[in-house]
């Protein structure tokens, strides 16, 4: 194999370099930190002196590592050849379909809607003998430290063809800096997730996932991960990160797409591979027909390559978010508080208890008051889907409710799950409107989807959802999903009467394609408007909703002892500024229950709920204080870089342990938000080294804990915080 480099640029202090290999045209490309580019080294090109290749009669001599195509893609009814050996049901990726397409052209352009933004792009354009087309197109802009990557499939033949696989990214050659296989020095990291337990970090090296390659490298080997369904953060969050840990460097891949999805990390060779994109026909059900002269284009995913850890990985990923939030009402740059009585009410709100909720928050720093659930509700549950104010609830019309709530000082906010209907609606029996698999609709826990692609249901929708909101006035919309819709729909009104109409996946895929475009159209029309996304608390915290919200609910862990936890494991997918955690309050609290609650919302958007109306005047003077804290480093919180410490236990729901998360401001770093919390056994006293200060020392400034707690202290750049017992928690402001 003949490999030269075709192209190559910078981004930030990443090199990337397209790779050519003359003989067949295959392009594939390598991401590099430009301080280690001195230590890429000359891979072995094959097994030439292993015992159990030479001694063999007739072995064939394998080449050690083969260029890894740009793009991936598979068409029904072809061989699943070129993949190795025992890969069908493994992997659909390296078959003939891919690695039949050849370099055609590469040329670069910026983006005329982006000329102030510096965006670049450099597209990469790939061609089959059929006439097929894959169009790779990278894009960044000026300051950015990571990329993203969409890809495109044409149809350019005469012929309609089916898609089994479209990938939206692919890296191999992992790791350029190893010139054998790297044993024992790649490590894979993904986050799991579960209800109330969003965003675990797993570690594995490739020796412990099975991912060595075999003696003769002709056998294929892969992990293949995702989820399936319209909740996407499910069991895992769309990313992935290799580390060389030999080399220092970790490369990292986020798809941003809410339906089925899949990661791949493949092995045969002595390189490793990273892809991932839509969840296949193999893994979610998948197949496309691409018309002559259609276009079908693959989720966007995101990748960065630092010299470092996985936190700096991650950061240069979240960081790439910060651009949609300047899409969001102004207010939101000043992250404004907010409070929802969901954990009061419990989906049943009244209009005397908002009322007496809102008059206690009159004078403090909350700025947002939502109503939840069940605003719409007379006497049943899971009757959502007509959104009629409750005559009971609201006895006064859900406008006098209103009212006081601004007359407060608040702007007001509600709660729909405008994609599914109840099962106690009116709307249940609108059986023609809705998604279906096996010609029947889809229901599950009590709810039908609605089909987003269908004219009369977003005609029903714009008027029940953006027509109200406008109406009424509201400043605030929380959106739920409280289910999945599982493997997909079928005869949908984007697919009924074409060849796509029994594929269950590209049902979902335009379901999801739906949502976003009314998503799109609500922004369109309420502009002003701040949108939180939620579904059953985190399921939905991938980036193609994060940037099309405000921000986002991380959990409905809204009690439990985790909660700061998990909140600090979302630092490393989202932005802090983004992520909506809940402080629930109640009356039997002691200062330091109460701490510990309002600690954890340091760590992204505080929102209070709970018996607020109830507390004495001290509990409410330290939720005050907390408050006040909490304006004062909103700078750190909005443009901040967090690193992690800390000694925790395995179990989340039983934490034993201690954390705690220092967040730097950005830029000149004068200033640290330090969030800390213990566990069941924690030490008494803990010690925190802060960065150098040349020319001055840092001071704290200020400090949230128990009246009665030992103060913290600062002695010859060490941080020295005293817990003084078991779920306790500490906010230090320094400067």
């Amino acid at each position: 194999m003949s490999v030269d480099t075709l192209s190559s640029f910078t981004v930030a202090d990443t090199e990337i370099r397209y790779l050519i290999d003359r003989a067949s045209g295959r392009v594939g490309w390598q991401l590099i930190p430009r301080t280690k580019a001195g230590e890429v080294v000359e891979p072995r090109a094959e097994l030439t002196g292993m015992p159990y290749v030479g001694h063999i009669p007739g072995a064939s001599n394998p080449p050690a590592r083969r260029l890894e195509p740009l793009v991936h893609v598979k068409f029904a009814g072809t061989p699943y050849d070129g993949s190795g050996a025992f890969a069908q049901g493994l992997t659909l990726c390296a078959t003939p379909d891919a690695t039949g397409f050849a370099f055609h052209e590469q040329h670069t352009q910026g983006d005329p809607e982006d000329d102030a933004t510096g965006r670049k792009r450099v597209v990469t354009l790939l061609k089959n003998a059929k006439g097929h087309e894959l169009h790779h197109r990278l894009a960044w802009h000026e300051g950015d430290g990571a990329v993203e990557i969409e890809c495109a499939f044409h149809n350019g033949s005469q012929e309609p063809v089916t898609l089994e696989l479209l990938t939206s990214f692919a890296l191999g050659g992992l790791t350029p800096f190893a010139a054998d296989d790297a044993s024992g020095r790649l490590r894979v990291h993904r986050f799991r997730s579960a209800w109330c337990a969003e965003g675990r970090l797993d570690t594995r090296t490739l020796d412990e996932l099975h991912l060595e390659p075999s003696w003769n490298l002709s056998a294929q080997f892969g992990e293949r991960f995702g989820q399936v369904g319209t909740l996407p953060v499910r069991k895992w969050f769309p990313f992935v990160a290799l580390e060389d840990t030999g080399a220092g460097v970790v490369w990292a891949a986020q798809l941003c797409w809410a339906g089925s999805w899949q990661m791949e990390i493949r092995r045969q060779r002595d390189d490793a591979v990273l892809s991932g994109g839509l969840a296949d026909r193999e893994f979610g059900h998948w197949t496309k027909t691409v018309a002559p002269g259609e276009t079908l284009t693959a989720p966007p995913a995101r990748l960065a390559c630092v010299a470092g850890d996985l936190d700096a990985a991650c950061e240069r990923l979240t960081v790439l978010q910060k651009r949609a939030t300047d899409s969001h009402p102004s207010i939101e740059r000043d992250l404004p508080i907010l409070f929802n009585e969901y954990c009061t009410s419990w989906g049943h709100p009244s209009h005397d208890r908002i009322v007496s909720l809102a008059r206690r928050l009159r004078g403090s720093e909350t700025r947002v008051f939502v109503i939840d659930g069940g605003w719409y509700r007379e006497d049943k549950t899971c009757d959502h889907g007509e959104w009629t104010p409750s005559a009971r609830r609201f006895p006064y019309g859900l406008d006098a409710t209103l009212s006081e709530i601004r007359e407060n000082g608040f702007i007001p906010g509600i709660w729909f799950e405008f994609e599914t209907v109840g099962v106690n609606s009116i709307a249940f029996s609108l059986a023609d409107h809705f998604l279906e698999r096996d010609n029947e609709p889809i229901t599950v826990r009590g709810r039908r989807f609605w089909d987003m692609n269908d004219p009369a249901v977003i005609a029903r929708l714009t008027a029940a959802v953006i027509d109200f909101l406008e109406r009424h006035d509201f400043g605030y919309l929380k959106i739920d999903y409280n289910e999945t819709l599982g493997i997909g729909c079928e005869n949908t009104a984007a697919t009924a009467g074409t060849p796509d109409a029994r594929s269950l996946g590209e049902g979902l895929r335009r379901q999801v394609l739906g949502v976003y475009r009314f998503l799109d159209t609500l922004r369109e029309r309420l502009p002003g408007l701040i949108i939180e996304n939620c579904a059953s608390g985190g399921h939905r915290l991938e980036p193609s909703l994060l940037g099309r919200t405000a921000m986002s609910s991380f959990s409905d862990a809204h009690y439990t002892p985790e909660i700061s936890i998990i909140a600090a494991s979302l630092h490393r997918l989202m932005l802090p500024r983004q992520s909506q955690i809940w402080a629930v309050l109640r009356e039997e609290e002691t200062e330091t229950r109460l701490v510990y609650s309002l600690a954890a919302t340091f760590l992204g958007r505080m929102c209070l709920s709970g018996d607020i109306d109830r507390l004495s005047d001290g509990q409410w003077g330290v939720v005050l204080r907390a408050q006040q804290l909490y304006r004062r480093v909103v700078p750190i919180i909005r443009e901040g870089s967090s690193r992690f410490h800390g000694e925790l236990g395995p179990s989340w729901r039983h934490p034993r342990g201690w954390q705690a998360v220092t967040r730097s401001r950005q830029g000149d770093g004068k200033e640290i938000l330090v969030v800390a919390h213990a566990f069941a056994d924690s030490p008494k006293r803990v010690h925190l080294p802060l960065p150098a200060r040349p020319g001055s020392t840092w001071k704290i400034a200020e400090e949230l804990a128990p009246s009665l707690a030992t103060p913290a202290s600062i002695e010859d750049g060490v941080l020295h915080i005293h817990f003084g017992g078991d779920f306790t928690a500490r906010v230090l402001h320094l400067t």
